[in-house]
């Protein structure tokens, strides 16, 4: 069976619409028909070069949703006609990580970035010319037909628009989940969040939602700024600077209660900017990933121990995704939590060099490519 799919075959590069060639289905995996896929920050970082995937060609995509095709030996909470949802951390239930609860560090997301099955690291499900081609987190969401681990796969209620769903899959979680987990927002608290996109958006909606009196968004483009304010911001300002100070104005100069940092490319200043944003004992939470190449920081450590603040990485957001990404489509259709509204562009899949263009650019919240 073939598969259109947009393939890496060098980093930097451009991705290339291709046919792939798919393997026959193993035990504990699953075939899905994509119906959507979210544009995110962290594919771009292998496609500009930041961050180096362990093989090319590779797929890349890791958020996105579809139909299951079909259902290999041994899985046995999904079925053909499923509607799934990925998580694009897979969930092993056996690691010491997801035994303690603590899904989102389980031991097979070391295998990310290697484009391998995680089950079987060095093997692939794709090729090309008889060449093993990877699937960046075991998904390559970015392409028509995928092979995945049910491990991978979370069931949703049909009703659900993939458009909507797939975003569950990273940016929400992600975003909402440094907010609520991370930064662990509270009635009453004041909150600054650095970078209003796709994941940035959703910290936000998280804080507002964690009953924060104030949220401080921190976005240089006027429309996302426009665009936080109505999905619970309570205020909108172009630099860190001026929010640090709002901040410290509204809290008798003592700062923010927790800065979450959601910057597409962060360097170690925005961290320190961050950091110094917070009260005494306040949280600054780290989620962008910046240039993998560049060791940078600009901390300022007397604020770490003489006024002991943490600083926080945050990967998905601490989530539990086989229950985390129920819940949130749960809030979703409850119309607690916006989901439509965080997509403001649509992609064909042979566009989609346009789509992460206007990523870059900072023309859209969320880019979804949609397939037929």
């Amino acid at each position: 069976m073939l598969t259109r799919a947009a393939v890496l075959r060098s980093s930097p590069g451009e991705l290339e619409i291709l046919d792939l060639e798919m393997a026959p289905i193993q035990a504990g995996e699953v075939r899905v028909k994509m119906k959507a896929a979210g544009l995110c920050h962290s594919d771009d970082h292998f496609i500009v070069g930041d961050q180096v995937p362990g093989i090319f060609p590779i797929v890349v995509g890791h958020e996105g949703a579809g139909i299951i095709e079909e259902v290999g030996p041994g899985v046995r909470d999904l079925a053909v006609g499923d509607h799934v949802v990925f998580s694009f951390l897979p969930v092993c239930g056996r690691c010491k990580w997801c035994a303690q609860g603590m899904q989102n560090l389980c031991n097979l997301g070391a295998l990310l970035a290697t484009g391998s099955r995680f089950e079987e690291p060095g093997t692939y499900r794709l090729s090309l010319d008889g060449e093993p081609v990877g699937a960046l987190a075991s998904l390559g969401t970015f392409a028509e037909r995928v092979t995945v681990s049910a491990l991978s796969a979370i069931k949703i209620d049909p009703s659900i628009p993939f458009e909507s769903a797939c975003l569950t899959g990273c940016g929400v979680g992600t975003g909402w989940g440094a907010a609520v987990n991370s930064g662990e927002v509270r009635p009453d608290d004041v909150v600054i969040v650095m970078g209003v996109g796709g994941i940035g958006i959703n910290a936000v909606q998280g804080a507002a939602q964690a009953g924060a009196r104030a949220v401080i968004a921190v976005e240089p483009v006027e429309w996302k700024r426009e665009f936080a304010l109505k999905l619970g911001a309570t205020h909108a300002f172009d630099t860190i600077e001026e929010a640090a100070d709002f901040g410290r104005s509204i809290t008798d100069g003592q700062g923010a209660d927790s800065a979450i940092v959601t910057i597409g490319i962060p360097t170690g200043r925005d961290i320190g900017q961050g950091l110094e944003a917070v009260r005494k004992g306040g949280i600054c939470v780290a989620v962008g990933i910046g240039d993998t190449h560049v060791k940078d920081g600009d901390i300022e450590l007397h604020h770490l121990v003489l006024m002991q603040k943490r600083l926080q990485g945050s990967l998905f957001g601490q989530s539990h995704p086989t229950s985390d990404i129920p819940a949130q489509l749960a809030m979703y259709q409850r119309g607690q939590l916006n989901l439509d509204d965080l997509i403001t562009a649509r992609y064909r899949l042979d566009d989609i060099n346009q789509g992460f263009a206007d990523l870059k650019a900072g023309k859209n919240m969320r880019g979804v490519i949609v397939f037929d």
